[in-house]
């Protein structure tokens, strides 16, 4: 599908999800279902997109979200009566997760506003730790007419899908005296991913507003925290050690795409062991979604 129907569809899903969560004492199952396709089909879609920037990784991931998708729509008419809980659970975490993230990467100011704000404090941690003064300097935009700085960019920055290649829009880190480093921050470098993926999990929680309210206030500034910290890091690795090859990689080249990658999901596998903890309700929802995975049909609860 073209880029802008995918997203359609994905908005469409989301916001059926939405609904079949808001009215949820409600026979709401087949609205759930249209929304859990949606949101499949959408997701499955961007596997193309990352199959041409050689991302084997979120290749595979995206692809498997229409099965599962598939698996959702099913179960919403032959789930147990124990299990509709975490199923109107999963409805609000997906809708409330991905409506949000939705909004902030097809609103270009909102996507503009995200990475500058990441990219401003991740130079300031690196040069508050005695690194190299750091501004951010032009910010582009892929627009399907060519690439432009965001001051000729004359398309719609309230809403636009009219982009190409895998990041919308770039911001340049340069040095105080104009120097170019060779990075630029992309919205994938704001971690706004994993935020509004805990932000959906915790808000949608059968209890008081309180215990949602305190482990949000928890989980989002650390989630924060540590990727300001990851990113300061690897542009420190890519100023420093200029010289690092392996296998053709530069150092910020493995760093992120390997080392950075895999101790964020460390991270976030560790941050939801703590909410576990903090909110066992959460936990308990997990374990009954992954029930048909992990149980016999026939098996009672």
């Amino acid at each position: 599908m073209e880029s802008s129907t995918a997203t359609l569809v994905g908005a469409i899903g989301m916001f059926a999800l939405a609904c079949s969560w808001i009215w949820r004492k409600s026979a709401t199952e087949r609205l759930a279902q249209i929304g859990w396709i949606g949101v499949g089909l959408y997701f499955f879609n961007l596997s193309w997109t990352y199959l041409e920037h050689d991302d084997s990784v979120l290749v595979a991931l995206c692809a498997m979200t229409l099965p599962l998708a598939i698996g959702m729509a099913w179960w919403e008419t032959h789930h147990q009566p124990h299990q509709r809980e975490a199923l109107y659970w999963a409805r609000g975490t997906v809708a409330f997760a991905g409506g949000p993230y939705l909004l902030i990467a097809y609103i270009p100011w909102l996507s503009i506003l995200a990475i500058w704000f990441v990219a401003s404090q991740s130079a300031w941690l690196l040069g508050f730790a005695g690194g190299e003064s750091i501004e951010i300097g032009d910010t582009w935009v892929n627009a399907t007419s060519g690439r432009v700085t965001w001051e000729e960019w004359d398309g719609n920055r309230w809403f636009s899908t009219d982009f190409t290649g895998e990041y919308a829009f770039q911001s340049e880190l340069i040095l105080a005296d104009g120097g170019v480093i060779g990075i630029n921050f992309v919205l994938a470098c704001t971690a706004l991913q994993s935020m509004v993926l805990f932000i959906g999990a915790i808000s949608v929680l059968n209890l008081h507003w309180k215990q949602r309210v305190r482990a949000l206030i928890l989980v989002i500034p650390l989630i924060h925290f540590l990727n300001v910290f990851r990113n300061a890091g690897l542009i420190w690795m890519h100023m420093t050690y200029t010289e690092w090859d392996l296998w053709g990689m530069s150092v910020f080249e493995f760093g992120h795409t390997y080392v950075a990658r895999f101790f964020s999901l460390l991270a976030m596998f560790l941050i939801a062991l703590i909410m576990f903890e903090i909110l066992p309700k959460m936990h308990r929802n997990i374990l009954t979604l992954i029930e048909p995975f992990s149980r016999d049909k026939n098996t009672s609860p």
